[in-house]
């Protein structure tokens, strides 16, 4: 009975210690890429914008603290997290078991599946011929790129680019067979702009956990408890009193959020 008292304690006093140390965030520096539209890009102003930005900022808001945005290539964004060039990384990361040994995550604030595009005109030779062979366009260091990789293994060629954008160019002149990521950003990216009118979806929509992880979170540094805690309690509070809905109807006409 008295060990349960006391755990009982200890535990009230760790979670008191980790909202007083929430309360003490005044400002949160935010990794973003600012190359993964409809989420993060730069506008023609030469702004921020997207979904994830406009997420960031509300969650900041409902949490009562400052921002501030830092960009940064993909292939760098977790290093410089750890170099702690800023405090969290807000960039559509997907949640998975390698990237949670290098940092600590938050609940999800989204999931989408991943899908492979393709030309029209090579429908009918991937459903007689398949895709033996085939070259796939991914964008390196994201789960499209895990997922082609263990689902098609070495019957294809994988062939990796920077940026999705780079990607879907060359799909678009012919220079891969098909590319395959997140299935919002290959339709509003790609498929509802004019490079890529004579393009669809080929396959299933994929939802692999193994590969793709359990949802989009916020990267923070490895024991920053208090962020952590501090961005969960945030993600709920604009889930609950409607903020979110407001921001995801801005940007797609479904529910983003995924499952609960």
């Amino acid at each position: 009975m008295k060990k349960t008292i006391l755990l009982t304690v200890l535990i009230v006093f760790v979670l008191s210690l980790q909202s007083l140390y929430a309360g003490d965030i005044k400002k949160v520096r935010i990794g973003t890429e600012g190359a993964y539209p409809p989420f993060n890009y730069i506008d023609k102003n030469g702004d921020l914008a997207g979904f994830d930005i406009d997420i960031a900022r509300a969650l900041c808001e409902a949490a009562g603290v400052e921002y501030e945005f830092v960009t940064q290539d993909w292939d760098g964004i977790i290093p410089g997290l750890i170099a702690k060039k800023y405090d969290c990384i807000i960039a559509s990361m997907s949640i998975t078991a390698e990237r949670d040994k290098k940092v600590d995550f938050t609940k999800k604030y989204y999931q989408t599946p991943v899908q492979c595009v393709t030309s029209q005109d090579n429908i009918l030779d991937l459903f007689i011929n398949g895709i033996e062979n085939k070259t796939i366009g991914v964008q390196r260091g994201v789960v499209g790129a895990n997922l082609a990789r263990a689902k098609f293994g070495d019957s294809v060629n994988i062939k990796a680019y920077a940026t999705q954008d780079e990607a879907n160019m060359d799909l678009a002149s012919g220079r891969v067979d098909m590319v395959c990521a997140d299935s919002v950003i290959l339709q509003t990216g790609f498929l509802d702009t004019e490079a890529g009118k004579g393009f669809q979806f080929f396959g299933p929509s994929f939802i692999d956990e193994e590969y793709l992880g359990k949802g989009i979170g916020i990267a923070v540094r490895e024991g920053d408890k208090a962020l952590q805690e501090l961005f969960n309690d945030a993600i709920d509070e604009i889930r609950a009193n409607g903020k979110y809905k407001e921001i995801n109807n801005q940007y797609f006409d479904f529910d983003v959020y995924g499952k609960e």
